[in-house]
């Protein structure tokens, strides 16, 4: 089980916001938990300092290219990106110093995953430079992956085959539980025991952590198989919830200057 830190970019700046709000349209009904003063590459030099590799560059819509850019030229090799990326740009953006590059809306095409889209990406960048974002919403008693924002629901199921059928084309999983996303009200117990019984590729969780107790608990529901990343909790983007030195030390390699 591994921290995986994250730089979320929303208009070029820093925030942590409410996912489930996020719009390309409706720009009022977004909720901001946090923005912060210090630029992208500030976390990302933070990240590399205390050598916490496989950490999230997020891009939630345009006009994050530059900020983007700059916080993986501060560590090249040693953060994944994400927003936007297709077959076209994602190797451009592994020259730009990405480890990996995260995918779900130019693969989830249309409501349905894009197979052909999914292969032609893997042919252009390999398995193991890609990660498959499946972030889902619940819907009944499933978790249908979410794409365009995480406003559109697909309809495909985040399962066992699914999970199985998608390893062939990458390296890893990133998914975030939407409802719950930037709330600090608890994780998705039964979305994360359920990734936990699964024998796979590495999976990273992201959504509703407020405490040392969530973590435990996904340490514990996740067999000690499932990394993950928090966001509004930390005090370095204005939470009170959780310490991010107290995660870099108790869950990251022993940290050393570079």
């Amino acid at each position: 089980m591994r921290f995986r830190p994250c730089i979320d970019l929303h208009d070029g700046m820093v925030k942590q916001i409410v996912g489930a709000t996020l719009s390309d349209t409706d720009h009022h009904g977004l909720q901001t938990n946090y923005q912060a003063e210090k630029p992208a590459e500030w976390f990302a030099d933070r990240y590399r300092l205390d050598d916490l590799p496989g950490g999230h560059v997020i891009q939630l819509g345009k006009g994050n290219t530059a900020a983007a850019r700059s916080a993986l030229s501060r560590w090249p090799g040693g953060m994944q990106v994400g927003g936007g990326i297709t077959a076209d740009n994602a190797a451009s953006w592994l020259d730009a110093g990405a480890s990996h590059v995260i995918v779900t809306s130019w693969v989830f095409h249309h409501g349905r995953i894009h197979m052909e889209r999914l292969k032609q990406l893997t042919r252009k960048i390999g398995k193991r430079r890609l990660v498959l974002d499946l972030s889902c919403r619940k819907h009944g008693d499933t978790y249908l992956v979410a794409t365009d924002r995480w406003q559109t629901f697909t309809t495909e199921a985040v399962t066992y085959p699914l999970l199985d059928r998608l390893s062939d084309y990458c390296d890893e999983f990133l998914i975030h539980a939407v409802d719950v996303e930037g709330r600090c009200g608890g994780i998705e117990t039964a979305l994360v025991a359920y990734l936990g019984r699964w024998e796979g590729l590495p999976v990273t969780y992201a959504g509703g952590i407020s405490s040392q107790q969530d973590i435990q608990l996904i340490d514990s529901l996740g067999n000690g198989r499932i990394d993950f990343t928090v966001g509004s909790a930390l005090d370095i983007f204005g939470g009170s919830g959780l310490r991010y030195a107290d995660l870099a030390g108790r869950y990251g390699p022993t940290t050393r200057q570079v």
